[in-house]
């Protein structure tokens, strides 16, 4: 079982626009989608479209209109009853694969929708193997929410590995706090996160070198994922570099989500960890060349080998990888 909490859903609008985007004037779109979305929501559709028990937690209105879409994915959830609505955000793609995004915000959630929540996460989770915290938070539970659900669940029973998938001082306070068994930023949120900045050519390198500085000490592992340039996988038995196969992009949106879905799919078939990245690595691919926030199922992944390549120890090659 894999169950993931996604403390601040969105229900996802997809415009497709027959061109790139022009600011400041009118554009024709070309088709428009909603999802049922939210970074756990998204993993969790992935893990069920593979075949693998999932359970999907959020806080949620029971009559929001949200509910009906989340029905639509077959995905088993449990919400924790809310007031207010789901946010939406809005992605805007065009026909090179580019993506721009609005986020809009969600409802406020109170102290006692915090502790409902936190209740709700832990005994949902006990006897599961992996739980994963993805997505940004909800106006009104502090940044030490996701760090206070992990501090709840592992005093329980049976406490599951914990993976998480926020970014800013959410995963500062996690990573400060609460040492996850896995983190998966991309290069952007990991180079918040150590403060130092990823601007040389060599990003394969310096991405290592510095999860390399969280790992095992502060982190199990870190799953960074580099869009088009594929990801790097840190973890206490080395570094690993793999390449995506190439796919036409359509949409970027829940791309890095089917990634940490793959990576968990690959972790409780018992895969290592070269086989795990070269997973995620298929996932997020898959993803991105699929419209909207669809997420993979097994028949959309791309053929073709996918070699995760053992990173040098000091990960000072000029090219990053081992000769």
């Amino acid at each position: 079982m894999i169950v993931t909490l996604t403390a601040h859903p969105s229900l996802d609008r997809t415009v497709a626009l027959e061109s790139a985007l022009r600011t400041g004037e009118v554009q024709q779109a070309v088709s428009v989608r909603e999802d049922a979305g939210g970074k756990g929501v998204n993993v969790a559709r992935a893990v069920v479209a593979a075949g693998v028990p999932t359970l999907a937690l959020m806080p949620l209105n029971p009559h929001d209109p949200y509910a009906d879409l989340l029905r639509q994915t077959g995905v088993p959830t449990r919400t924790t009853a809310v007031a207010g609505r789901v946010r939406a955000n809005i992605a805007l793609t065009d026909p090179e694969g580019t993506t721009t995004k609005i986020n809009l915000p969600g409802a406020r959630l109170t102290i006692a929708d915090r502790r409902a929540a936190i209740a709700d996460t832990v005994a949902a989770s006990r006897g599961a193997r992996w739980l994963v915290l993805a997505g940004s938070l909800p106006p009104g539970v502090g940044d030490d929410f996701y760090a206070d659900v992990i501090d709840a669940v592992r005093s329980a029973p049976d406490a599951p590995l914990i993976a998480v998938d926020t970014s800013g001082p959410a995963l500062s306070t996690v990573v400060a706090r609460s040492r996850p068994d896995l983190i998966k930023p991309n290069d952007e949120e990991l180079a918040q996160l150590t403060g130092d900045p990823l601007d040389g050519d060599d990003l394969v390198a310096q991405v290592a070198r510095a999860a390399s500085d969280l790992v095992p000490a502060k982190v199990g592992a870190a799953l960074v994922t580099l869009g088009s340039r594929g990801a790097v996988l840190v973890a206490e038995g080395g570094a690993w570099y793999a390449a995506p196969p190439r796919v036409r992009a359509v949409s970027t949106v829940g791309a890095g989500d089917s990634s940490l879905a793959g990576y968990l799919l690959a972790a409780v078939a018992g895969d290592g960890p070269a086989e795990r990245l070269g997973r995620a690595v298929r996932y997020g691919a898959a993803a991105a060349s699929l419209p909207g926030t669809q997420i993979p199922t097994p028949a959309d992944l791309p053929a073709g080998e996918i070699r995760a390549i053992t990173l040098t120890a000091e990960r000072t090659h000029p090219a990053g990888i081992a000769p």
